[in-house]
């Protein structure tokens, strides 16, 4: 009895191991292909931004429901439409989490990746509906915020109109056409009526202001004398504008050039210059003008003219070629100004050792010769000379 139980179950046991061999090994599931968890990973996070989106477009179109009630109908057909897809998104994503072998459904030998040719096209078809919805969703979303903010704009900007047409109203106190009826008063000009209508109250206001300021104008300029009146306004300004006419003229002769320079014979300004020569000009020139290197200062023969702006050009831009050097970048011009004025005093003065004449003959004859302007100076000039 125990052999036959035996015999049994080896039949048994062999019977089974025969139908295995025969089945083979079994079939590995497409979802372990890294391409479809990853394409379903993708699907799945779709998915959750749409759930997402989905909360918030349900809410942004309950605010413009109760907005505007008459759209009502468009907006509830939209959340219809999208709440259909979103679960036509689910069922289809839903359908690739079975392990059941694709090619039971289609047989096929080609694949993509790994996977059948089939289920990479499905995963992908469903990928590119849930990117449609998001994009629709977010039409919406913004379409919304955009109704939204155009109604709460513009619901401001009318309260504040009515606002201030209340306080311009309430300014001018305007009354209606009935409400001046009862303003009518008993006087009949020509059949023209009386209205005892007050003024506006920031008219009465500016009104009492004006008094108030001619209180205070009047004590303040005729009273208490504490502000000028127009004519010392008058005095006051030209005071000042002879004081900035002084302060301008010394510092006029620090723009001067060899276009706006004129004689000065002021013992002071041509003091200055004979120092600044004696000092530069001496060692070309002589102490007096006599003329060593340089040329005679003293006679009626220049080089390059005798004017008084011909001698500033003359020492501000030299003539290098001549020996004579520039400047202009040692001298500020009020000191060549100087310089040249001093050079002017020195004509006719017939210093000792004098050099023979260079040049051209120059006659001068808007200026006396320097002996005589040094004479009409009187000693004190003649004193500056000889420092």
């Amino acid at each position: 009895m125990a052999g036959k139980k035996y015999t049994s179950l080896t039949v048994f046991l062999s019977l089974l191991t025969f139908s295995a061999f025969a089945e083979g090994p079994a079939k590995p599931s497409e979802m372990d292909n890294p391409l479809a968890v990853a394409l379903v990973v993708i699907a799945g996070a779709l998915l959750i931004a749409i759930i997402t989106l989905g909360f918030v477009l349900t809410g942004a179109a309950d605010i413009y429901i109760q907005r505007i009630k008459a759209e009502k109908k468009k907006a509830a057909e939209a959340a219809v439409k999208i709440t259909t897809v979103l679960l036509l998104c689910c069922l289809s994503a839903s359908s690739f989490g079975q392990d059941k072998p694709v090619e039971e459904a289609v047989k096929t030998t080609s694949s993509i990746g790994g996977l059948s040719v089939f289920s990479f096209y499905s995963l992908c078809t469903v990928i590119g509906l849930e990117v449609l919805v998001i994009l629709v969703m977010a039409y919406y979303i913004k379409l919304f915020i955009v109704k939204e903010k155009i109604l709460v704009d513009a619901a401001p900007k009318a309260a504040k109109t009515l606002q201030l047409k209340k306080i311009w109203q309430k300014m001018n106190n305007f009354k209606s056409q009935q409400e001046e009826e009862a303003l009518v008063l008993a006087h009949d000009y020509d059949g023209i009526h009386e209205l005892d209508n007050r003024l506006p109250r920031w008219w009465v206001y500016g009104f009492y202001f004006t008094i108030l300021f001619g209180t205070v104008y009047i004590y303040r300029y005729h009273v208490s004398h504490t502000a000028p009146l127009p004519e010392e306004e008058l005095q006051i300004a030209i005071h000042d504008a002879e004081i900035q006419k002084e302060n301008y003229l010394k510092t006029a002769a620090d723009k001067v050039d060899e276009n706006t320079i004129t004689l000065n014979a002021d013992p002071s300004f041509v003091g200055d210059g004979q120092k600044l020569f004696s000092a530069n000009c001496a060692p070309c020139h002589g102490d007096k003008g006599q003329g060593i290197v340089g040329p005679n200062l003293t006679d009626d023969y220049w080089l390059h003219n005798g004017n008084i702006k011909d001698i500033f050009k003359t020492i501000k831009y030299g003539y290098p070629e001549k020996g004579m050097k520039s400047w202009k970048d040692d001298f500020a011009p009020v000191q060549i100004a100087k310089i040249a004025n001093y050079i002017k005093t020195l004509h006719g003065t017939n210093p000792p050792n004098a050099k023979e004449p260079q040049g051209e003959l120059y006659k001068d004859n808007a200026v006396q010769s320097g002996k005589d302007s040094l004479n009409k100076q009187g000693k004190k000039t003649v004193e500056i000379s000889k420092l």
